[in-house]
């Protein structure tokens, strides 16, 4: 009992983000030791708080846990305030996970300025945990665009296609472009909360999240505050029409950094986690435009993916479909779809990310992934086709995998609340099924396209126990979903009360 005490008592949370700062300073300070191996050790440590805060966690409340406060701008009452529920726990540790993937995956593959490169990974785990944590608007946007310069540099650096300095600009004006309607919502807030105590600017400003729920806004005010959050988290989501920056940075961009990207749907968490609880009443209101991007995210995610040459960008645009099933779900406003829309994106950390890992562990063998040059890989690499086969089939959904209770809740919630949107999801989910498998086809099996396929290795140590983590946590949340869904339970029925 003492030591839970003590580990309850510890920052577990600024722990967590200090632990890849000091990655980066001992990168620099010792380098005679390599890079990677600093990266790799700072990540599994960074793993011990991360675990530690999810089992900690009371899943039978609603309330942020182990809070954090550190002063920032005290004119503003802008602080570092940390602290996670149910919804934010599971995604530390997965974070976490998904990093030390990307590091193995980059393990002998980064020959020029090593150090640079995984101090630049560094900086984005960090950026991207403080997304998670923080409960200050104001730092929430600090660190949301502290993302943008570590993945400009990694995608323009040690991109693998001729296009990627554009790829990276394309990325990077895209995320400022929608920074700008997420730094005025935020502000429109503060102002408000100060106009309703009466005070005057700057006196009476309030960046805190939970000071900012409990602070009314008037009609026309908060359809602004929303209608600014919508887009700019749908820009990172991404949705239809926003989403053309993904899949040129999928095919441009390093494979890892874009099982990064597809698999950590921070403009997914934030539209949850800010943007309907902020404006609630105009989120219900707007219910149809959620519920209609959702869907044409589905269709057309889909129908591109159904098109693609090349696995990248095929599963580039598949994410883009999975990420609409998960809008589709939060706007059903009920507690299978938000269960269902928080369960998908854990599983884009494990299936969307590790399909794209098995793409990269292609790419560094064959030098591409077009569907032409791929031919009967299976042959040569049973063991990457078989994790291929079963990361993608969960990735549809299928019965014994994550993917299936994520998926069932979603399409429960959307036939019950938008009928005709939830038999649309439900055509999207067929066609998903088409390309998954004829793009499976064409690359696994048939005859050998080249011969380079022949002596390709199959997978190494560092990326079969990679795969193997991940599938073993895919079959176990699909076999027992009521453990995530008992976690979210609580802060779910808090959501959900915002809203009546």
């Amino acid at each position: 009992m003492g030591r839970i005490e003590t580990l309850t008592n510890m920052p577990l949370l600024s722990t967590l983000l200090l632990l890849p700062l000091l990655g980066i300073a001992m990168i620099w300070l010792i380098p005679q030791v390599r890079a990677r191996m600093i990266s790799l050790v700072t990540l599994i440590l960074a793993l011990i708080p991360a675990l530690a805060a999810l089992i900690l966690l009371d899943s039978a409340s609603s309330d942020f846990q182990m809070v954090e406060t550190y002063p920032w701008i005290p004119a503003l009452d802008a602080h570092f305030r940390f602290g996670i529920d149910g919804f934010s726990a599971p995604f530390l540790p997965l974070t976490i996970l998904l990093f030390i993937a990307v590091t193995l995956a980059s393990w002998k593959r980064i020959q020029n300025m090593p150090r640079i490169y995984y101090s630049l990974l560094l900086m984005f785990a960090t950026a991207t945990l403080g997304v998670f944590i923080s409960i200050d608007t104001l730092a929430f946007f600090l660190f949301w665009e502290l993302t943008l310069a570590p993945l400009y540099f990694l995608i323009s650096l040690w991109g693998i296609g001729p296009h990627r300095r554009y790829a990276a600009t394309k990325y990077t004006l895209f995320m400022l472009a929608g920074g700008i309607p997420l730094l005025l919502a935020f502000t429109v807030l503060a102002i408000n909360h100060a106009e309703i105590i009466g005070a005057t600017p700057p006196a009476g400003l309030s960046f805190d999240y939970l000071t900012l729920l409990d602070t009314p806004l008037p009609p026309g005010m908060e359809t602004i505050v929303f209608v600014f959050l919508l887009i700019g988290f749908a820009i990172k989501t991404p949705l239809f029409p926003l989403h053309t920056w993904l899949p040129i940075v999928a095919l441009e961009g390093p494979v890892p950094i874009a099982a990064l990207l597809v698999g950590l749907k921070l403009g997914a968490y934030g539209l949850i986690r800010f943007a309907i609880p902020l404006a609630p009443t105009a989120a219900q209101e707007l219910h149809w435009l959620l519920a209609g991007l959702g869907v044409v995210g589905i269709l057309y995610g889909a129908l591109a993916a159904l098109n693609q040459t090349n696995l990248r960008r095929m599963l580039a645009y598949s994410s883009m479909s999975h990420v609409g099933l998960v809008v589709l779900g939060v706007a059903a406003f009920n507690q299978q779809g938000l269960q269902g829309a928080m369960f998908q994106l854990y599983n884009f950390v494990l299936i969307a990310g590790g399909l794209f890992l098995l793409t990269g562990y292609l790419h560094h063998r064959l030098g591409s992934t077009d569907l032409i040059h791929l031919g009967g890989v299976a042959q040569s690499m049973p063991l990457l086709a078989a994790f291929f086969m079963f990361l993608g089939l969960a990735s549809l959904g299928i019965p014994g995998t994550s993917g299936f209770p994520a998926e069932f809740l979603i399409l429960i919630s959307a036939l019950t609340t938008h009928t005709g949107a939830g038999l649309a999801a439900l055509f999207g989910i067929i066609i998903g099924a088409g390309y998954l498998l004829n793009s499976y086809r064409q690359s696994f099996y048939g005859p050998i396209t080249d011969s380079q396929i022949r002596t390709a290795q199959d997978l190494k140590p560092r990326e079969l126990l990679t795969m193997l983590v991940f599938s073993l946590l895919v079959l176990m949340f699909g076999l027992f979903p009521g453990e995530v869904l008992e976690m979210t339970q609580a802060t779910t029925d808090a959501w959900l009360s915002r809203l009546h």
